[in-house]
């Protein structure tokens, strides 16, 4: 299996998931309206907080996957830990639909700020959800179970069939059928079930055979083995939740639920950044546990210096256009000189605050691969505790804006005092030629690139000529900040090199 192809697989299902999820939005609004999006940003945000409830074990059960490919563990194990899984999704999905839908009058009277649409549609649209959040959370198993093959490349074609069937063809079913919240989540109840049953497929093909009349019978002991590092990432994975959901949680209730739909559209446009961390990670995660569980340090680090470069180059350009051209962006996008002014200054904080994050992402795969979540959980509880206090009082005080200060301050202090702490326990040396080398150099350039940038363009009132500039300005400085990398420009040597040799053996044979 291909590290380079399932990359690639991951990044172009990822592009393409987020990417389309982005563009449909606009239309989503025009259908459906400003107030009703603001349920379907809702949902998104209850689906994250679900996770909560996953307890660390998707990744555990991709580890475990990925120690078996390696060879440190045995098809038997590995199919009774699942069995055991199984049964634990199966049971909290059921308790946490069951809570939802019980909860579903209250939330819609006394958490949502209603105004428009009907509560008794709101209500059935929240039961929903429920059933929709815990389908879509089963899932997650058993992509974990397909990544720790490292079969991304059938994963991603799997997830851009899905988005486009979740995204693109609920347009048509708007148009011709009904555009009602009610009818927008009945249709995603179907998209998650067919999603599920091929995911459950696709992991059992892959799984090993066991001997013929060996039982998988449930019960709590293969568990044990890895309840450490499980409870670990669950851990982590709630402090994920708490960091990035409870502005989200907040607004959710502070702000009427047509304003709430406008700041999750800001969101949304950010966290287009985060796409170029997801990708890698879903395929930098199993291959460095495998170098780790071989004792390849050496490939070990260069495959993670590598990996930081690779997102740097798309993460710096990616960011700073978002954060610089915020308007022009919004404009182009919705068309909607409403939006643009709402929206403007929130893309620009979340846009920079998530450009930090994807760098600050890394040492947590480090420490993934090495099985020592340690210093993760006390910067995380440290990161907490900072950022929670302060985006409480930032959102109560100054609503959005407040909470995407508090979002971007936080960042860059655990980026720049936590991140050392951890790379000079695990790997002495390193932070500064990581910090440097492979962050540096590109960030450096794309700094000055996208400044002259913003100072020299002009911009016209037509969307299409500012797609055009934006468009632009993006692949230039994608380019340029290849140039600040060396491992960019010693591979893009290699290739021109490589073609200039290949070229000259086809003229001496001609």
């Amino acid at each position: 299996m291909s590290l380079k192809n399932n990359i690639i697989a991951s990044y172009i299902s990822q592009f393409y998931t987020t990417l389309i999820g982005i563009l449909i939005l606009p239309l989503y609004i025009k259908y459906m309206g400003a107030e009703a999006y603001g349920l379907v940003g809702f949902f998104a945000m209850l689906q994250v907080w679900f996770q909560l409830l996953d307890m660390g074990l998707s990744p555990t059960i991709s580890r475990e996957t990925a120690r078996y490919c390696g060879g440190a563990t045995d098809a038997l194990s590995l199919r009774r830990l699942l069995r055991t899984l199984e049964g634990i999704f199966l049971v909290i999905a059921l308790l946490g639909a069951v809570v939802i839908i019980a909860s579903a009058y209250l939330i819609a009277t006394d958490w949502l700020k209603v105004e428009t649409l009907p509560i008794a549609e709101v209500i059935d649209s929240i039961r929903l959800i429920g059933v929709i959040i815990a389908l879509r959370w089963i899932s997650s198993l058993y992509r974990g179970v397909i990544t720790g093959f490292e079969q991304l490349v059938w994963l991603g074609g799997f997830n851009v069939i899905i988005a486009t069937i979740r995204f693109v063809l609920v347009i048509p079913y708007f148009i011709w059928v009904d555009t009602s919240p009610v009818a927008f989540f009945s249709y995603q109840l179907g998209a998650a079930i067919i999603e599920s049953l091929i995911l459950i497929l696709k992991s059992y093909q892959l799984l090993p055979k066991v001997k013929v009349g060996q039982y998988i019978p449930w019960q709590w002991k293969p568990l044990k083995n890895v309840l450490k590092f499980s409870l670990s990432i669950a851990f982590t994975s709630s402090v994920w939740v708490l960091v990035t959901q409870t502005d989200k949680l907040m607004l959710s209730k502070l702000l009427p639920l047509k304003e709430y739909g406008y700041f999750t559209l800001a969101v949304l446009a950010a966290s287009g950044i985060l796409m170029i961390s997801g990708p890698i990670s879903s395929a930098l995660l199993p291959r460095l546990t495998k170098l780790n569980a071989e004792n390849d340090e050496v490939g070990f680090i260069r495959l993670y210096r590598q990996a930081t470069q690779f997102v740097t180059i798309i993460a710096i350009p990616a960011s700073l256009v978002l954060a610089l051209f915020s308007k022009q962006v919004l404009w182009v996008w919705t068309g909607d000189i409403d939006i643009v002014n709402s929206v403007t200054p929130i893309l620009t904080l979340y846009a920079l605050g998530n450009g930090i994050l994807a760098f600050g992402a890394f040492p947590y795969y480090l420490q993934y691969a090495k099985g020592d979540l340690t210093l993760h959980l006390i910067g995380s509880a440290l990161f907490v505790a900072f950022l929670i206090p302060s985006l409480i009082l930032a959102t109560f005080h100054y609503g959005m804006m407040g909470a995407g200060y508090a979002w971007l301050i936080s960042n860059v202090i655990y980026f720049l005092f936590w991140v050392p702490i951890v790379h000079r326990k695990f790997v002495k040396g390193l932070h500064y030629r990581w910090l440097f080398k492979d962050i540096g150099g590109i960030a450096l350039i794309g700094g000055i690139v996208s400044f002259l940038f913003y100072q020299l363009t002009s911009w016209p009132e037509n969307r299409i000529f500012n797609m055009a500039i934006i468009a632009s300005i993006s692949f230039c400085m994608l380019i340029l900040s290849m140039m600040g990398s060396k491992w960019a420009r010693n591979r893009f040597l290699t290739r021109l090199k490589n073609r200039k040799v290949r070229i000259f053996q086809c003229l001496r044979k001609t």
